[in-house]
Protein backbone atom coordinates (compact mmCIF):
# COMPACT_ATOMS: atom_id res chain seq x y z
CA UNK A 1 0.00 0.00 0.00
CA UNK A 2 1.53 3.46 -0.96
CA UNK A 3 0.79 5.72 1.62
CA UNK A 4 0.74 10.07 0.44
CA UNK A 5 2.89 12.27 2.79
CA UNK A 6 3.74 15.65 3.49
CA UNK A 7 6.18 17.46 5.56
CA UNK A 8 4.04 16.75 8.79
CA UNK A 9 2.22 13.29 8.41
CA UNK A 10 1.62 10.16 6.29
CA UNK A 11 -1.67 9.06 5.18
CA UNK A 12 -4.13 7.85 3.14
CA UNK A 13 -7.49 8.98 2.38
CA UNK A 14 -9.60 7.75 -0.12
CA UNK A 15 -13.54 9.03 -0.98
CA UNK A 16 -16.45 7.81 -3.08
CA UNK A 17 -18.30 10.43 -3.98
CA UNK A 18 -22.11 9.78 -5.41
CA UNK A 19 -23.61 13.59 -7.17
CA UNK A 20 -27.04 13.04 -8.43
CA UNK A 21 -28.90 15.50 -10.87
CA UNK A 22 -31.71 17.04 -9.19
CA UNK A 23 -35.00 14.72 -9.14
CA UNK A 24 -33.05 12.28 -10.79
CA UNK A 25 -33.09 13.83 -14.66
CA UNK A 26 -31.83 11.94 -16.78
CA UNK A 27 -28.84 14.15 -18.55
CA UNK A 28 -25.80 12.30 -18.22
CA UNK A 29 -24.29 10.73 -21.37
CA UNK A 30 -20.49 10.01 -22.35
CA UNK A 31 -19.75 13.84 -23.74
CA UNK A 32 -21.56 15.56 -20.24
CA UNK A 33 -19.58 13.11 -18.30
CA UNK A 34 -15.93 13.73 -19.65
CA UNK A 35 -16.61 17.86 -19.69
CA UNK A 36 -17.96 17.02 -15.76
CA UNK A 37 -15.09 15.13 -15.23
CA UNK A 38 -12.58 17.97 -17.01
CA UNK A 39 -13.84 20.53 -14.62
CA UNK A 40 -13.56 18.17 -11.35
CA UNK A 41 -10.06 17.90 -12.49
CA UNK A 42 -9.46 21.52 -12.85
CA UNK A 43 -10.68 22.36 -9.57
CA UNK A 44 -9.33 19.54 -7.54
CA UNK A 45 -5.58 20.40 -7.97
CA UNK A 46 -6.47 23.28 -5.70
CA UNK A 47 -7.64 21.63 -2.79
CA UNK A 48 -4.97 18.91 -3.13
CA UNK A 49 -7.45 16.29 -4.37
CA UNK A 50 -6.32 13.58 -7.09
CA UNK A 51 -9.01 11.83 -9.22
CA UNK A 52 -8.84 8.10 -9.31
CA UNK A 53 -11.71 6.63 -10.97
CA UNK A 54 -14.67 8.21 -12.53
CA UNK A 55 -18.13 6.68 -14.01
CA UNK A 56 -21.45 7.74 -14.68
CA UNK A 57 -25.10 6.92 -15.42
CA UNK A 58 -28.14 8.63 -17.17
CA UNK A 59 -28.47 10.64 -13.59
CA UNK A 60 -25.58 10.10 -11.53
CA UNK A 61 -21.99 10.06 -10.98
CA UNK A 62 -19.55 7.98 -9.21
CA UNK A 63 -15.62 9.26 -8.36
CA UNK A 64 -13.14 7.75 -6.31
CA UNK A 65 -10.60 10.09 -5.27
CA UNK A 66 -7.76 10.75 -2.76
CA UNK A 67 -7.54 13.88 -0.85
CA UNK A 68 -5.00 15.87 1.91
CA UNK A 69 -5.90 15.96 5.24
CA UNK A 70 -5.91 20.10 4.71
CA UNK A 71 -8.00 19.50 1.80
CA UNK A 72 -11.31 21.78 2.62
CA UNK A 73 -14.28 18.55 1.04
CA UNK A 74 -16.90 21.09 1.84
CA UNK A 75 -16.04 23.74 0.36
CA UNK A 76 -14.34 21.96 -2.52
CA UNK A 77 -17.78 20.00 -2.76
CA UNK A 78 -19.38 23.53 -3.43
CA UNK A 79 -17.23 24.97 -5.52
CA UNK A 80 -17.25 21.90 -7.98
CA UNK A 81 -20.97 21.77 -8.05
CA UNK A 82 -21.66 25.20 -8.71
CA UNK A 83 -19.19 25.69 -11.69
CA UNK A 84 -19.88 22.57 -13.11
CA UNK A 85 -23.23 23.60 -12.78
CA UNK A 86 -22.70 26.89 -14.43
CA UNK A 87 -20.38 25.35 -17.27
CA UNK A 88 -22.69 23.05 -18.20
CA UNK A 89 -25.63 24.75 -18.50
CA UNK A 90 -23.63 27.47 -20.55
CA UNK A 91 -22.16 25.31 -23.21
CA UNK A 92 -25.09 22.97 -23.58
CA UNK A 93 -28.01 25.32 -23.42
CA UNK A 94 -30.31 22.70 -24.61
CA UNK A 95 -29.89 20.85 -21.59
CA UNK A 96 -31.85 23.80 -19.48
CA UNK A 97 -34.97 22.06 -21.30
CA UNK A 98 -34.58 18.43 -19.19
CA UNK A 99 -33.76 20.12 -15.81
CA UNK A 100 -35.74 20.95 -12.92
CA UNK A 101 -36.35 24.86 -12.64
CA UNK A 102 -32.40 25.54 -13.59
CA UNK A 103 -31.13 23.20 -10.88
CA UNK A 104 -27.90 20.59 -12.16
CA UNK A 105 -27.01 19.01 -9.15
CA UNK A 106 -29.42 18.04 -5.92
CA UNK A 107 -28.25 19.56 -2.75
CA UNK A 108 -27.71 16.38 -0.98
CA UNK A 109 -24.52 13.93 -2.05
CA UNK A 110 -22.91 10.65 -1.15
CA UNK A 111 -19.26 10.76 0.43
CA UNK A 112 -18.12 7.62 1.83
CA UNK A 113 -14.66 7.33 3.38
CA UNK A 114 -13.03 3.84 1.58
CA UNK A 115 -10.16 1.18 1.98
CA UNK A 116 -8.32 -0.07 4.76
CA UNK A 117 -9.12 -2.69 7.47
CA UNK A 118 -12.87 -3.09 8.77
CA UNK A 119 -14.47 -0.60 11.36
CA UNK A 120 -14.37 -3.81 13.63
CA UNK A 121 -11.03 -4.69 12.96
CA UNK A 122 -9.61 -1.30 13.65
CA UNK A 123 -12.10 -0.94 17.16
CA UNK A 124 -10.41 -4.01 18.68
CA UNK A 125 -7.10 -2.65 17.93
CA UNK A 126 -7.88 0.86 19.55
CA UNK A 127 -9.83 -1.71 22.55
CA UNK A 128 -6.46 -3.98 22.97
CA UNK A 129 -4.20 -1.22 22.81
CA UNK A 130 -2.06 -1.05 25.98
CA UNK A 131 -3.22 -4.70 26.93
CA UNK A 132 -0.61 -7.67 27.08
Amino acid sequence: MKLDNNNHSVFLLNYHLVLVIKYRRKVINDAISERLKEIFSYICKKYNIILEEWNHDYDHIHILFRAHPNSQLSKFLNAYKSASSRLIKKELPEIRKKLWKEYFWSRSFCLITTGGAPIETIKKYIENQGKK
